[in-house]
C-alpha cells in the first residue's frame, strides 16, 4: 500500500466521521481491516486522521474563507473532507512537499468527488500555497513552514 491509497483510507474515515458521527477508533479499526491497510501504513493513517481531526476547526476556518458564497456545511462531505486532509499536510506536515499535497486532494477528488472536485479542490488548495502565511492567520496555532517558490503557481 502506498501513500496515496493510505490518505484515500484516512479520507473515507474523515468521511464517515462527518457523516454518521461515528467514534474515530471504531471508523479506523473497521477501516484499516476492511481494506486491509498494512502495519506500516496504518501509523501513517492514523497520523493523518488524528491531526486533521485535531485541527478541523481551524482548518474549517481557512476553507470558508476561501469559499466564497458557500457555507462549510453546502461543500460537499467528499470535497470538505479531502480539502481538510490536504490542508492539515500544508500546515502542520512538513516533511511533506505542499505540492504533493495539493496533486493528492486533486487525485482523490476526481476519484471520489463529482464532475467539479478536482478543479474545486485545486483551486482551494492553490490558493493557500500561494500565500499559506494570509491564511494560517486565519485559524491554524502553528506557523506554516516556508513554502519553495518552485511549488507555488
Amino acid at each position: 500500500m502506498s501513500r496515496r491509497q493510505a490518505r484515500e483510507v484516512a479520507m473515507q474515515i474523515l468521511f464517515g466521521i462527518d457523516f454518521s458521527k461515528t467514534e474515530i477508533d471504531r471508523a479506523f479499526e473497521y477501516a484499516v481491516t476492511e481494506f486491509k491497510v498494512p502495519t506500516k501504513e496504518q501509523r501513517f493513517t492514523r497520523e493523518l486522521l488524528e491531526g486533521t481531526l485535531k485541527h478541523q476547526s481551524q482548518l474549517d476556518t481557512v476553507i470558508e474563507s476561501l469559499s466564497r458564497n458557500w457555507d462549510l456545511k453546502r461543500l460537499s462531505a467528499v470535497d470538505r473532507n479531502i480539502i481538510r486532509l490536504a490542508l492539515y499536510e500544508i500546515f502542520y506536515r512538513h516533511e511533506i512537499p505542499p505540492a504533493v499535497s495539493v496533486n493528492e486532494a486533486v487525485e482523490l477528488a476526481k476519484v471520489f468527488g463529482n464532475d467539479q472536485s478536482g478543479s474545486f479542490v485545486n483551486g482551494i488548495l492553490g490558493r493557500v500555497v500561494e500565500d499559506p502565511e494570509k491564511y494560517n492567520n486565519r485559524g491554524c496555532s502553528k506557523s506554516p513552514r516556508e513554502i519553495p517558490s518552485e511549488f507555488l503557481r
